[in-house]
């Protein structure tokens, strides 16, 4: 039986399933009209908005299949979510001059899914 931890773990599942549908919504919306997004006189930061449509769309399907796998206590879930949250968090810092309070209500909920991965993960095994 899952320990009273689980919650933790719970909680980081579920922002993963938002957050990557978030991240894929993004990158459909790039994909689709690649207007959309504001640019700066010189372009994009790294990135033609086609080709960050697509690593947003990929990125987003895998950490919302991440946070459903968080559910079942598996290893390489937990591993997957923290890697995703962690570049996610570090991919905001990117637009944190464009939209300060965005960027950091996501780092702070990646930070969060971090902690609960990494602090009570195995909460959601039988026995442990």
């Amino acid at each position: 039986m899952p320990t009273a931890w689980a919650g933790w773990v719970w909680f980081a599942g579920v922002m993963m399933i938002i957050t990557g549908s978030f991240n894929a919504i993004y990158g459909l919306v790039a994909l689709v009209d690649d207007q959309h997004y504001a640019v700066g006189p010189q372009g994009p930061l790294v990135f033609d908005l086609t080709q960050w449509g697509w690593i947003l769309l990929v990125f987003g399907i895998v950490a919302a299949l991440a946070g459903f796998a968080l559910f079942s206590g598996a290893m390489w879930a937990r591993i997957v979510a923290v890697v995703l949250a962690g570049l996610n968090a570090i991919a905001h810092m990117a637009f944190m001059p464009a939209y300060p309070v965005w960027a950091l209500i996501t780092i702070v909920i990646d930070v969060f899914v971090i902690y609960a991965v990494l602090a009570h993960g195995g909460a959601m095994k039988d026995g442990t």
